[in-house]
C-alpha cells in the first residue's frame, strides 16, 4: 500500500509521536521512512534575540541549525533501534510549500504529521497538504 512514506519531524511532543507512527508503520508495511524539518532563521525566538545579519543573530541562526541536526541524528537512531531506516531532509522556510515539493520530489506516498492544537505554521502546512491530497499528491496521516 504505501511504499515511501514522509513524516514532517521537529522539537515538537507531537511531530515525535508522529515519528513513533511513521516508524511502526514504515517497519508493519515494509516502506521506505524520510523525515523532513523546516529549518526557519526567521524564528521569533531568533528574531527577538538579534537581527539575523548580525554576529549574535548569525550564531544564534547557526546553533538552530546544529540543534536540527542533531534532532534528525537522534530520530535516525531511534528509528534504527526499530529496524527501520530513516533518511532526513532539512528544507528552507517556503515551509509547506518545501514539503509539498519534497513529497512530489520523492513520490512519497503518505506524510505522517503531528496535530498541533495552536499552531498558524500547522494551519498553513495543513492548507496546502490538503490542497495537495486533493490534487491526488499522496495521502495525509495526522497523528495526535
Amino acid at each position: 500500500m504505501f511504499k515511501r512514506i514522509l513524516v514532517a519531524y521537529d522539537e515538537s511532543a507531537e511531530a515525535s509521536r508522529a515519528l513513533s507512527a511513521a516508524i511502526y508503520l514504515a517497519k508493519a508495511v515494509g516502506a521506505e521512512l524520510q523525515a523532513v524539518t523546516v529549518f526557519d532563521a526567521s524564528s521569533a525566538s531568533i528574531a527577538h534575540a538579534a537581527p539575523s545579519d548580525s554576529p549574535l543573530g548569525l550564531t544564534l541562526i547557526q546553533d538552530r541549525r546544529e540543534r536540527y541536526a542533531q534532532l534528525q541524528a537522534e530520530a535516525r537512531d531511534r528509528a534504527m533501534r526499530r529496524g527501520v531506516e530513516l533518511v532526513t531532509h532539512l528544507v528552507e522556510p517556503e515551509e509547506a510549500d518545501s514539503i509539498i515539493q519534497l513529497i512530489a520530489h520523492l513520490k512519497a506516498d503518505l506524510l505522517v504529521v503531528g496535530l498541533h492544537r495552536h499552531s498558524q505554521y500547522l494551519s498553513r502546512l495543513w492548507s496546502t497538504v490538503y490542497e495537495g491530497a486533493q490534487n491526488g499528491l499522496c495521502s495525509v496521516l495526522g497523528i495526535q
